[in-house]
């Protein structure tokens, strides 16, 4: 992100590709959800200022935190509310500007992440294609593997804790990629039998782009040729919750993945939280 622009700005910007992409105006959403851990500000939602830069005056619009799971969190919610009946077109996004939550003296965060927003517009199907399946899974107990300790309820901001670096990104790095490993290929193997399927069936499983040396471990252990994934990690880095729809973006336009393919996305994150998704495309 440049010097002056903010996470609603790089919303703004994916939500306008995808609604052109949709042939949607964004008159006709009925509900934006945001997800982001690195808001415009504590307060409002970015989710409003997103609302408001797009001219969509009919939509309710709200932000949700769940890291790097958040775009599959939205997509669930999303896909709910449709499936109620309590909105028709739905735009769910996923941005983050992690650069400015980044401590520079430390290198095991500060060469990891990066900024980035993707976004894409939800409306009901005739069921042969859309969203097959969102599975989510959060475990507490590891929250301190990956957190920003201050700025909060818990660590209000004062001279202290600026001095003391504690609004940046603060990574256990060994102990994440153990559990994020384990975690990522149980949820991927039960989302595969759970629904009958094989990794020979799925055209693409497009992971959260965390590291180089975690999504190949996790696609070794599973199985996955790596004709079936695809990457962006050495272009962006990890862009936190934003990663998964621009790796699927990325993926769609280079031609990996196309009309009638099944497609999985895997994703994992603070929290801790995680969950795969399965898609008809």
């Amino acid at each position: 992100a440049g010097p002056d622009e903010a996470t609603s700005h790089l919303t703004q910007q994916a939500a306008l590709a995808a609604l052109e992409a949709a042939g949607v105006q964004p008159h006709a959403l009925d509900a934006i959800i945001l997800s982001t851990t690195s808001s415009d500000t504590p307060m409002p939602a970015s989710a409003c200022h997103v609302q408001r830069l797009l001219g969509a005056k009919q939509a309710f619009a709200f932000d949700l935190a769940a890291s790097c799971s958040g775009f599959l969190y939205a997509l669930s919610v999303g896909d709910h509310m449709i499936r109620l009946g309590q909105a028709r077109r739905v735009l769910i996004a996923a941005a983050e500007v992690k650069s400015r939550f980044l401590n520079y003296k430390e290198p095991s965060t500060a060469i990891l992440f990066g900024d980035g927003a993707g976004a894409a517009v939800l409306a009901p199907g005739d069921g042969r294609y859309g969203v097959v399946s969102v599975s989510l899974q959060s475990d507490g107990s590891h929250a301190e593997l990956i957190q920003i300790r201050a700025g909060g309820s818990r660590l209000p901001p004062s001279e202290k804790t600026v001095a003391e670096g504690l609004h940046a990104i603060h990574m256990r790095g060994p102990s994440l990629f153990r559990v994020a490993v384990r975690r990522l290929e149980m949820a991927v193997t039960e989302t595969l039998k759970e629904h009958g399927v094989a990794v020979p069936d799925v055209r693409c499983f497009i992971f959260h782009q965390a590291n180089g040396r975690l999504l190949e471990k996790v696609r070794n252990r599973l199985g996955i040729p790596t004709s079936r994934t695809f990457s962006l990690i050495e272009r962006y880095g990890n862009t936190s919750s934003s990663s998964l729809p621009l790796t699927l973006d990325a993926a769609v336009r280079a031609g990996k993945i196309k009309a009638g393919d099944l497609v999985c996305l895997a994703t994992i994150g603070g929290g801790l939280t995680w969950g795969t998704a399965l898609i008809r495309w």
